[in-house]
C-alpha cells in the first residue's frame, strides 16, 4: 500500500502531465477527425454543385448556340430580305432611267434642263441606295448579334436561378418563347419603320457630298472610297448623338408598336417587363462607346469590300489621268450595288467579311464573357 502511495507522491506531477498530454492529444485527434469528415462532406457538396453548374452551362450553351443558328439562318436572312424589298420599293430608279432612255430615243421629248435634272436625281438616288444598303446590312448584322448575346445572358440567369436538379433543368423555360420571338422580331423595325426616316436623312448626306461632283468627273477606286466614307461620316455625325439608333429599334416608350399585349393577368405583365428589360439592355450596349467603335470599323471594312466588288467597273487608283471612269458611266453600276449587298447572307461573303474583323470579334467575345459567369 505504502509503495504505491510513495510512487504516486513522487511521480504525481509527471503522471498528471502525461495524462493531460494524452487527453489533449485524444481531443485534438477527435477534433481533427471531425473537421476532416466535415471537409470531405463540404468537398462532396462542392463537387456536386460544380457538376450541376457544368450541366447548366452545357445546356445553356447548347440553347444559346441554337438561338445563334436561328439568328444566322432565319432571323438575319429574313430581316435582310425584307430590307431589300423595302429599299427596292422606296428607292425605285426605274422611272428615272425610263425617262432618260425615252429622251435618248426621242431627242425632242426632254429639254436640256430636264435631262440634267433627271441625271442629278439619278446620281443622288443611286448613291443613296448603295450607301443605305451598305450601312443597313452592316449595322443590322451587328445588332442581331447583340440581341443573341443579350438572350444568352438571360437564358443563363433565368435557368441558374433556383435550378436544383437536371430534371428541373430539362423542364425549365430558359426565356419565355413569346419574349424571345418578339425580341428577335425587332430586327424588322428598320424595314418597317426606320427606313421612313433613314432614307431622307441619308439622301441629304449624299447630296451634300455630291453637290460638287460633276457627271464628267473621273472616279477611280480611291476617289469612290473617299466619297462613300464621307457620305457615311456626314450621315452619322449629323443630328444628335446616336440618332441612328432610332432607325434600328423603337424608343423606350414605343415598345407597344410591336404588338398589343393584355395586362389582365400577372403572367402577361411579367412578360412585358422581361421584354422591356431585354430592350433596355440592348439599347445600353448599342449606346456604348465600344459598340460605336465596332460600327465605325465595320463600315470602313464594308466600304473596302464594296470597292473590291466595284474595282473592275471603276478602274484603279493610280495617278494617271486616263485611269478611272466618268461619274456618268459609274452611276448605273452604283445603283446595282444595293441589291448585291443585300443578297442572302448565307450565300454572300459580305457578312463574313464583317465578322472577320478582329475588333468585332474581340467586342463580342468580351460581351459574351460578360453575359456568362466565369468558370
Amino acid at each position: 500500500m505504502f509503495p504505491v502511495r510513495d510512487f504516486w507522491r513522487r511521480h504525481k506531477k509527471k503522471i498528471l502531465t502525461t495524462a493531460g498530454v494524452i487527453g489533449s492529444g485524444y481531443f485534438l485527434y477527435k477534433q481533427y477527425d471531425y473537421y476532416s469528415r466535415r471537409l470531405q462532406v463540404i468537398q462532396r457538396e462542392l463537387d456536386n454543385e460544380r457538376e450541376a453548374d457544368e450541366l447548366i452551362k452545357a445546356q445553356i450553351q447548347a440553347h444559346f448556340e441554337h438561338i445563334q443558328r436561328i439568328a444566322d439562318t432565319t432571323t438575319l436572312p429574313h430581316a435582310i430580305q425584307h430590307l431589300q424589298s423595302r429599299i427596292e420599293e422606296d428607292l425605285d430608279l426605274s422611272h428615272l432611267t425610263k425617262r432618260l432612255m425615252m429622251g435618248k430615243g426621242q431627242p425632242n421629248t426632254l429639254t436640256l434642263a430636264e435631262k440634267l435634272d433627271l441625271w442629278e436625281n439619278l446620281k443622288i438616288l443611286s448613291f443613296t441606295k448603295m450607301v443605305i444598303s451598305l450601312w443597313a446590312i452592316t449595322v443590322l448584322s451587328l445588332y442581331i448579334r447583340v440581341q443573341v448575346n443579350i438572350l444568352g445572358r438571360h437564358m443563363y440567369v433565368d435557368t441558374a436561378r433556383g435550378l436544383g436538379s437536371s430534371h428541373f433543368l430539362e423542364e425549365a423555360e430558359l426565356v419565355d418563347r413569346n419574349d424571345e420571338q418578339k425580341f428577335l422580331a425587332i430586327s424588322d423595325f428598320l424595314s418597317n419603320y426606320g427606313l421612313n426616316t433613314l432614307i431622307p436623312r441619308m439622301q441629304v448626306a449624299v447630296a451634300e457630298v455630291l453637290k460638287s461632283k460633276q457627271l464628267r468627273d473621273v472616279f477611280d477606286t480611291t476617289t469612290l472610297r473617299e466619297t462613300t466614307i464621307r457620305m457615311i461620316k456626314i450621315f452619322m455625325s449629323t443630328g444628335r448623338p446616336h440618332h441612328w439608333l432610332d432607325y434600328l429599334m423603337p424608343e423606350d416608350n414605343q415598345s407597344s408598336i410591336t404588338g398589343t399585349l393584355s395586362t389582365d393577368d400577372d403572367a402577361t405583365v411579367t412578360n412585358i417587363n422581361k421584354f422591356d428589360q431585354l430592350m433596355m439592355e440592348t439599347r445600353a450596349v448599342l449606346l456604348s462607346a465600344e459598340f460605336g467603335n465596332v460600327v465605325e470599323r465595320s463600315l470602313e471594312v464594308g466600304v473596302d469590300g464594296l470597292m473590291e466588288e466595284m474595282e473592275g467597273s471603276v478602274g484603279g487608283g493610280g495617278s494617271s489621268s486616263t485611269s478611272g471612269t466618268p461619274l456618268a458611266r459609274l452611276v448605273p453600276r452604283v445603283s446595282q450595288m444595293g441589291p448585291l449587298l443585300l443578297e442572302d447572307p448565307r450565300k454572300t461573303r459580305f457578312i463574313q467579311l464583317i465578322r472577320g474583323i478582329p475588333e468585332v470579334e474581340i467586342f463580342f467575345t468580351l460581351l459574351y464573357a460578360n453575359t456568362m459567369p466565369a468558370s
